[in-house]
């Protein structure tokens, strides 16, 4: 590893939990006495050991990636489904993360299929929203248990650079809600920068507005700039990413659209493998305006954990085993970069 991607010494932002998540993260994080369910503890050492061990100082999952700032301008549309200042008429600022999946920092740009953005918005009251969104709509699994079986299924044949074949065969036979998942990505190639991806939400989460009346929702951030294919000079580019976007940033800020999607009766809000059916009503809220990158290790964003249930008022999870997981697993890597630090 070189030592400019090193962390250094630094004061980390405390982990903020919502009240009604406590006692269930301590479940998570402990070992499990009374459940069959892995812990975070475990789902993390798979990740690590998919990556080929724990690269320290680093997530444990998209490790490799950029900071970035700016603001959301918001344009109002939403409050008639939530009443979070942050979804009022105005302009938030914000930092956040750009990032490809995967445990390793310095893996090439090609290996990482599936991108990431992470957001945190804040306003002058002091009401945060984190965001962790993916490249794709649907998550390959539905429950913590079917992730463990995931990551067991993916680490590394002995001796390859890949998994098992029939361990990972094995593991879609048992688990079919896989095939959504395979199917998008089969159907949408990489693009060829952050900028012109789209990035979803996943999960399902609940908005309430000024009367009281909960909507249930998921979001997306749709690209400004129309969508490009991966192209076979950028594939053979490590780190084209990352390069690509701060030449775009040298010209222009790069924007997104908020899109938020509302349910309608019967459809599944506890499932990030089902998407919802195509027709749904959308709100455009605003409009995310980037303007700055920085490297990670230098960058704003290092130390801030994007746990996806740190929530502003008006808006809160589902009942979607996987919100609790993700954000247990979010606790789990920052406590080990913690404790790495204090080794240095």
């Amino acid at each position: 590893m070189k030592k400019s991607l090193s962390l250094k010494k630094r004061h980390y932002l405390p982990l903020v939990l919502a009240a009604g998540v406590i006692t269930g993260l301590a479940a998570w994080l402990l070992p499990s006495l009374y459940s069959s369910s892995p812990t975070a503890v475990q789902i993390v050492d798979e990740m690590e050991a998919v990556s080929g061990g724990a690269h320290p100082g680093f997530r444990r999952n998209h490790a490799k990636g950029q900071c970035i700032s700016g603001h959301f301008e918001s344009n109002g549309n939403a409050v008639e489904i939530s009443h979070a200042s942050l979804l009022q008429r105005g302009s938030v600022p914000l930092i956040g993360r750009l990032s490809a999946a995967g445990g390793d920092p310095s893996q090439a740009d090609v290996h990482g299929m599936i991108r990431s953005m992470a957001l945190r918005l804040a306003d002058a009251d002091g009401q945060t929203w984190y965001m962790a969104m993916n490249s794709v709509p649907v998550f390959p699994v539905n429950t913590p248990e079917g992730l463990y079986a995931q990551l067991r299924a993916s680490m590394p044949e002995y001796g390859g650079s890949g998994p098992d074949p029939q361990k990972m065969q094995a593991f879609k036979n048992t688990h079919p809600e896989m095939r959504p998942f395979e199917t998008w990505l089969a159907a949408h190639p990489e693009a060829s920068g952050f900028d012109n991806s789209t990035f979803y939400s996943v999960n399902a989460f609940r908005m309430t507005d000024a009367q009281g009346r909960v909507h249930f929702v998921r979001w997306s951030m749709v690209p400004e700039t129309p969508y490009k294919p991966m192209t076979s000079g950028q594939s053979r580019d490590p780190d084209f990413l990352a390069y690509g976007f701060a030449t775009l940033l040298e010209q222009a800020p790069v924007r997104w659209h908020l899109l938020i999607t509302l349910a309608e009766p019967g459809d599944v809000t506890t499932d990030a493998t089902v998407r919802w059916p195509d027709g749904r009503r959308q709100i455009d809220a605003g409009t995310l305006v980037i303007d700055n990158q920085q490297s990670q290790v230098e960058g704003a964003c290092r130390d801030v954990d994007f746990n996806p249930l740190e929530l502003p008022a008006g808006i809160g999870p589902s009942d979607d085993p996987l919100l609790l997981a993700r954000e247990a697993a979010y606790a789990e890597s920052h406590r080990r970069r913690v404790e790495e630090e204090g080794t240095h």
